[in-house]
């Protein structure tokens, strides 16, 4: 589904990602780990058309998307969840759920869509009227996450979905996760939880430096000897 070939992205004059090359196919899910200053949070904003690249090439479907804004990108089915949750806070959950669906013409997808955010999140529909920034963290989280799901998205991208939330909660996200790969969606999410990240996905890839380092199945990648040297406090 993306093909990613020499892309290369930074702030100023710091490279964050270096000649990277990356795949994901349709269906699967990829979990991008690697240190705090790896260089994740810069690919997933390359890719969701956030952050320029300088060079190489990001093909979705054979077609190259890489100078293609963000919204033109999510009315192709690239969906971004950013750290931080980065919703509206003086807003509804109503309202900030809609808001993800700008890219959507046809007002029955929009309902059908809030009506599926709510069953997969059913405490978002007890609090639509709620807004958004007194929510708890998980709650926000899952409005987060409900808001890239009402664009109807085929390759879902979250950046850092566990980070700062109790035990509790990170099992319940990655519940409905586990549904959203099952239903056909997938998923590229970047993880500071290793293990729980291996544990679920179908592929995994370490970066580090700006590179890909390590990558391959998940189960093969969990028992890997050299997978902690790349990490600290692993």
């Amino acid at each position: 589904m993306l093909s990613v070939r020499g892309l290369s992205a930074g702030y100023g004059g710091m490279m964050a990602i270096r000649s990277l090359d990356l795949d994901v196919k349709a269906g699967e899910w990829l979990a991008l780990l690697g240190p705090v200053g790896a260089g994740k949070s810069t690919l997933l904003g390359v890719l969701a058309g956030l952050v320029p690249a300088r060079q190489g090439e990001i093909c979705l479907d054979g077609e190259d998307i890489r100078f293609l804004p963000p919204h033109r990108r999510l009315r192709l089915g690239v969906a971004l969840v950013p750290e931080g949750r980065r919703l509206f806070s003086g807003m509804t959950v109503r309202e900030n759920l809609m808001a993800g669906t700008h890219a959507l013409a046809d007002p029955a997808i929009r309902r059908r869509n809030l009506d599926r955010v709510c069953e997969l999140f059913p405490v978002l529909a007890e609090r639509t009227r709620q807004i958004a920034g007194t929510l708890s963290g998980g709650e926000q989280q899952m409005c987060a996450i409900g808001r890239a799901l009402m664009a109807s998205p085929r390759l879902l991208i979250i950046d850092e979905v566990t980070l700062g939330l109790a035990p509790l909660v990170v099992k319940s996200l990655f519940t409905a996760l586990v549904g959203l790969h099952e239903q056909g969606i997938t998923l590229l999410t970047a993880e500071q939880n290793v293990p729980l990240a291996l544990a679920h996905a179908d592929r995994g890839c370490v970066l580090s430096g700006g590179a890909i380092v390590m990558e391959g199945p998940a189960k093969v990648l969990r028992d890997d000897p050299d997978l902690p040297r790349h990490f600290v406090g692993y």
